[in-house]
């Protein structure tokens, strides 16, 4: 069943998600790990962390609604894409008369970003370090951008349990005073990231709020 199946776009959105990621974990060797973007801890003070991030590459949708919505909306669109909604450039280039989709291995965070009145949010999936801008499958479909981003140091709070737009705007605040108490300039808007399944148990979750400071 693909994303694009009419039988799939009938489920809630919420069940939708659980299902792409339970077809992501079954598929996936039990001995392989989810992969996370690489990154250097420069200070430490829990929950709060100053990481540096190497260059990396997101594939990123632009959707509206409040967080729950887009979340689940973007989810789908890029889990739409790394399934295989994409024409692959193996082989150094599309050298066939029907050139074959590739499948991305899921990563983790999933990222949110609010834009503006947060009505419009971009939502992200880091790829694979093993790709460039050059290897990449490309999107079929033009909401999925690939976008390289340079190297960056970053701010970030974690934390555990469900996530709500309250639950958001408390540890954005706490990360906020934490980084001007270290006198550190942000450079962009808050970001959410997950890195769990919507079935987690809450205790476990892992969730983090990121800030890219100077």
């Amino acid at each position: 069943m693909t994303l694009s199946n009419p039988l799939f776009c009938a489920i809630p959105a919420w069940l939708q998600t659980a299902i792409a990621l339970s077809l992501f974990l079954i598929g996936a060797p039990l001995v392989m790990a989810i992969e996370e973007p690489s990154y250097r801890v420069v200070a430490q003070s829990e929950p709060f962390e100053i990481r540096e991030y190497p260059p990396l590459i997101v594939a990123q949708v632009e959707v509206p609604g409040d967080l729950s919505e887009a979340s689940s909306a973007g989810f789908r669109l890029i889990a739409n894409y790394i399934f295989g909604n994409n024409i692959s450039v193996r082989d150094g280039g599309l050298t066939t008369t029907e050139p074959a989709p590739e499948k991305i291995a899921m990563t983790v965070p999933v990222i949110a970003e609010g834009k503006g009145d947060q009505k419009m949010w971009l939502i992200q999936f880091v790829m694979p370090k093993q790709y460039t801008m050059d290897t990449l499958p490309k999107p079929n479909n033009p909401q999925v951008k690939l976008i390289p981003i340079g190297p960056q140091k970053i701010a970030v709070i974690r934390f555990t349990g469900f996530i709500s737009d309250d639950k958001v705007q408390e540890k954005t605040a706490e990360l906020m005073a934490w980084i001007k108490s270290r006198n550190a300039l942000p450079l962009g808007n808050p970001r959410l990231a997950r890195y769990n399944p919507p079935w987690s148990i809450p205790w476990m979750r892992r969730n983090e709020i990121l800030i890219p400071i100077q």
